[in-house]
């Protein structure tokens, strides 16, 4: 068994290694590249892994590790501003969901009752892929973000009571009595975990951390999430749920910061395994027996959700340029669904050969939700190109400054230019900030700043001056790439993200590059050695020192920068200049030597 399990992770973690990069360098997310590995290595394929139920069970702690880290980002305070987002507009959307699931299951032949109840099961999305979309594009704290958690926090609550009305809705249609008995176990196991979580947690973390033992620690937080997840599986609800709770109450404590970072590996890991269960289970077989079928009921599925979806939209004060995004964030079917559909077929609520056609459509909707969130993001990009293009018409200026990436970097320096009477143009992938930045007087593009066709019409050939202050290091160098070729002649000002970023952004020509974090590292430094006694001006000329021997030095190694053995070299002997130029302005200083920098003896540094 073990030799099994053995072979099982090492097909599973060689699928992910294979399948996420090339998902990722396509630009498809990586929980595409999940649901084609599951794909590949599943019954209805290669046939490596048997039986994608039992792996399905063990991943959904993915789901559940996720809720808790989320839950320690949301304390109480902030969780009550959101309870507007959370039960309005939660409610409006399953209502408003299942309403229109529930005509069209009555459009195709269905008894009202399994109408209802497949209705209600597929207006519940999938936490984990809407959250794993939205921490990809940087969407978590955007308003667009904060909707889309308010709704899928209001299903995961919903999702309990959805489950306990199947067995009314069975043809047997009387209420039977331990239903009561499952309820005051629910309210039980929610107390429980409010009273562990706010009085025994803390007590608990504070003796593993006492023991300066990491793994204690690790083991304790572990234990604290499955523990509570465990309890409300045995009560019946939502362990998911429960962790969420466990996290909220855990927000305020001292050990958040810990707690995220021990389990953020396990979540990350385990959520790839909860994708590859949903590849596995997609029943290729049934598809090709009754592909009309199926695919008719997934159209159909996913018109009316995104119909519902986008209609809602106004109730939560989200841009119209993001509409479709939001609708399409939760246009899939979620993992509750499978649990909804397997007690409808146990109670006979659901004819038989629908249960299993509808859980291949939520499979599906889940695997189509990547194409989904590629295709509004193209039309987003479309129409920013179309705006974008008529105001050009309009505009009489040439644009002085073109900012690629509009991220924390991007916006300090967009905002002293503009705080200086220079504009700029920015282009960017986040639609969240198009339309507050155009109010402060931005020309904005959305999209992908590599685009030569967006970069023309945000009118690069006229422009002063580019600012590369993109995040990601690859399609940073592929904009100083593509520029290069056609604007030859343009200045480029760039952001590096480390050296060997640096390195090549150097080797490329640009001309200006700024280490994002050295200059405030260096300032903080400065002011560490003001506090440790030394003047204020020795501490500036010391950092000043080191910034230009820094600077020297990277200037030095780069055309080595592949040649190991030169580039360590030259670092030792940077090193020792600098040590060496430190004791001369020490034995300057012991001996009463002082005067402008300018008159000492810098070593040619």
């Amino acid at each position: 068994m073990a030799h099994g399990m053995m072979v099982d992770a090492l097909i599973f973690l060689g699928a992910a290694v294979v399948c996420v990069p090339i998902a990722s360098r396509l630009k498809l997310g990586s929980v595409l590249g999940y649901l084609a590995a599951g794909c590949i290595i599943g019954p209805q394929a290669l046939r490596l892994v048997a039986d994608p139920h039992a792996i399905m069970e063990f991943a959904e702690l993915g789901v559940v590790l996720m809720l808790f880290v989320i839950g320690l980002e949301l304390d109480p305070r902030r969780l009550w501003e959101l309870r507007r987002v959370v039960f309005v507009g939660g409610a409006l959307q399953l209502v408003s969901t299942a309403g229109a699931l529930t005509v069209g299951g009555l459009a195709v032949g269905l008894p009202w009752q399994a109408s209802l109840i497949a209705s209600l099961a597929l207006s519940l999305s999938s936490t984990a892929i809407a959250m794993q979309t939205m921490s990809e594009k940087n969407l978590n704290g955007a308003p667009i973000g904060r909707a889309a958690f308010g709704v899928l926090l209001f299903q995961d609550l919903a999702a309990v009571p959805i489950m306990s009305l199947v067995p009314l809705l069975a043809p047997a249609g009387s209420v039977e009595p331990f239903q009561w008995i499952n309820l005051g176990k629910g309210v039980l196991a929610i107390l429980l975990v409010v009273g562990v979580g706010r009085y025994a947690t803390r007590p608990l973390l504070s003796i593993a951390a006492q023991t300066h033992m990491r793994e204690i620690f690790t083991a304790i937080s572990l234990l604290l999430v499955l523990g509570i997840a465990h309890v409300m599986a045995l009560a019946g609800l939502s362990m998911a749920l429960g962790a969420f709770l466990a996290g909220v109450l855990l927000a305020g404590s001292e050990y958040r910061r810990a707690l995220e970072t021990d389990i953020e590996p396990f979540k990350g890991l385990l959520m790839g395994l909860f994708f590859i269960a949903v590849g596995m289970s997609i029943d290729f077989a049934l598809l090709a027996e009754k592909p009309a079928l199926v695919l008719g009921l997934l159209v159909g599925f996913q018109v009316l959700k995104l119909l519902a979806l986008r209609a809602i939209t106004p109730k939560f004060e989200i841009a119209g340029t993001q509409r479709l995004l939001f609708a399409s964030l939760l246009a899939q079917g979620g993992e509750f669904a499978f649990v909804v559909f397997g007690v409808a077929r146990a109670s006979k609520a659901l004819p038989s050969d629908y249960e299993g056609v509808l859980t291949l459509v939520v499979a599906l909707s889940m695997a189509l939700t990547p194409f989904l969130i590629i295709l509004c993001d193209r039309l987003a990009a479309n129409a920013a190109d179309d705006q974008a293009r008529a105001y050009d018409a309009i505009e009489d200026e040439n644009p002085q400054v073109i900012i690629a990436g509009f991220g924390r970097f991007g916006q300090i320096v967009g905002r002293l230019l503009l705080a200086t009477g220079h504009r700029a143009t920015v282009l960017d992938h986040d639609p969240s900030s198009i339309e507050m930045l155009r109010k402060f007087g931005f020309r904005v593009f959305y999209g992908d700043a590599t685009r030569m066709d967006l970069l023309e019409a945000a009118g690069i050939a006229h422009a002063k001056l580019l600012i590369n202050a993109i995040d990601d290091q690859e399609d940073s160098l592929e904009l100083v790439d593509a520029v290069r070729e056609k604007f030859p002649k343009l200045p480029i000002l760039a952001r590096a993200r480390g050296v060997n970023h640096y390195y090549e952004l150097y080797e490329r020509g640009v001309e200006i590059i700024e280490r994002e974090t050295f200059e405030s590292a260096l300032a903080l430094g400065r002011h560490a050695l003001t506090k440790l006694g030394k003047p204020p001006f020795e501490a500036r000329e010391l950092a000043d020192r080191f910034r230009r021997h820094n600077v020297s030095s990277l200037e030095t190694m780069a055309p080595h920068r592949l040649d190991e053995a030169k580039r360590l070299t030259i670092a030792k002997a940077g090193r020792e200049e600098l040590e060496a130029q430190f004791e001369r302005d020490r034995e300057l200083r012991r001996i009463g030597v002082e005067g402008p920098a300018w008159q000492r003896d810098e070593g040619g540094t």
